[in-house]
């Protein structure tokens, strides 16, 4: 059943920003410009990619101003005729005819047969804190896995060896469990909510070696992925992601609407005995999964970031960062990371780690067993951070990654 929250503003409104930017333009940032030169000799035959992404039949150079009037004139359709008409009306069908010329299978049937569903959150409580994430088919039971094994593992500050080496350990046990079992729900033999019992959190633990790392690497995946959190005047949080897959998604740019469409079907697989396999009407696994936590003195932290395999990783270092080691909330994010599995096209899935740690820090990982590769102090693979944090008084913090394009903005 649905809230009522009050306070809405027209359709028209809401949209009215994205509709000036798609149609007058925006800066072409470092990011797009580096991954349409990037992806191009991959992309470049997809249909309407090039006449979509250059500028004047050029590369996208950083600055130039970046046009997008076919997704103008799709977004003031949904101003005008309501969001349903994305996949019920005649926007639908337009969106299908592309589709079909472009070679995809969809048809206006599978558009039609959607229905966003409304789910209850898997959560967990980490040190008297209330953590909340999303359930299959995302990655989020990872996360919390994560949280609630490095929790166990006694460790007293975040700048030290033990601190990277067990939250890395810590990713390891839980990617090996959403590896294992995470799918569609509806063809899931498994409870989620099983793996972040008490006594099974505290056997990943104890089987964590602080001196040795597990052998690794397993298989991962890229993608793209944007993350936003808002806070309201009245003290209501989102924690919100969304993602189209890969850098470009499937590459192509439909035609009539101007829709980047997306490639999230590429996570199934054709085997018929593995547990994501493809079939008809089933969710793939994916990774995007917001996280949302209610502290023990009051505060909501909506926090999250884009990077596929990284993202459990990421959120376990803003979390324990700032929440279980005090640390301010930039500083937090700002903070030097590590990632491991492979992301972002990457064809190694070793464990990589910013320049900025401290060298002993480096060299304990070595010594550990970690397949190291140093990269540089803010390198963008660790994907684009962010956190918001509201106080029981009104207090909002704000805290955005300088790894990325986005900002942290209050109004």
């Amino acid at each position: 059943m649905s809230r009522a929250w009050g306070g809405t503003l027209p359709l028209g409104r809401l949209l009215e920003d994205a509709i000036h930017f798609a149609e007058d333009g925006a800066a072409v940032t470092e990011t797009l410009a580096e991954n349409t030169r990037a992806k191009l000799d991959e992309l470049k035959d997809a249909p309407g990619f090039t006449g979509n992404f250059f500028i004047d039949g050029a590369f996208p150079e950083k600055g130039a101003r970046f046009r997008q009037p076919r997704i103008a004139e799709t977004l003031r359709r949904l101003a005008e005729a309501g969001l349903d008409d994305f996949y019920r009306g005649e926007l639908a069908r337009a969106i299908a005819a592309d589709l079909e010329r472009a070679g995809s299978p969809l048809r206006l049937a599978d558009l039609e047969r959607h229905r966003a569903l409304r789910v209850t959150p898997l959560s967990l409580e980490v040190a008297g804190h209330r953590v909340f994430n999303m359930p299959p088919p995302t990655q989020g039971l990872a996360s919390l896995m994560v949280l609630g094994i490095y929790e166990r593992l006694g460790i007293d500050s975040p700048e030290t060896f033990e601190y990277v080496h067990g939250l890395v350990e810590a990713s390891k046990r839980a990617f090996r469990v959403r590896d294992r079992h995470i799918g569609d729900p509806a063809y899931m033999n498994v409870e989620p909510a099983d793996f972040l019992s008490p006594d099974g959190l505290a056997e990943m633990a104890a089987d964590i070696d602080m001196a040795a790392a597990l052998p690794w690497p397993d298989a991962a995946q890229k993608g793209d992925t944007v993350w936003l959190g808002a806070i309201d005047g009245e003290g209501r949080a989102v924690s919100f992601i969304q993602s189209i897959y890969w850098e470009f998604g499937s590459g192509t740019v439909l035609d009539e609407t101007g829709i980047t469409w997306q490639n999230r079907g590429t996570s199934f697989s054709l085997d018929p005995a593995h547990h994501n396999c493809l079939k008809p009407h089933r969710r793939p696994f994916h990774t995007i999964q917001p996280a949302l936590a209610r502290l023990g003195d009051g505060r909501v932290m909506p926090y999250g970031t884009m990077g596929g395999e990284g993202q459990p990783q990421t959120q376990a270092m803003v979390f324990s960062r700032h929440v279980l080691h005090g640390q301010e909330l930039q500083r937090a994010v700002t903070a030097p990371r590590w990632l491991l599995g492979r992301t972002w096209g990457a064809e190694t899935a070793n464990l990589r780690i910013e320049n900025r740690f401290d060298p002993a820090i480096i060299d304990g990982l070595r010594d550990a067993g970690h397949d190291l590769e140093v990269v540089g102090a803010f390198d963008e693979v660790m994907g684009h951070a962010g956190a918001l944090v509201h106080h029981p008084d009104g207090l909002i913090e704000g805290a955005a990654d300088p790894r990325g394009d986005g900002q942290a903005a209050g109004f």
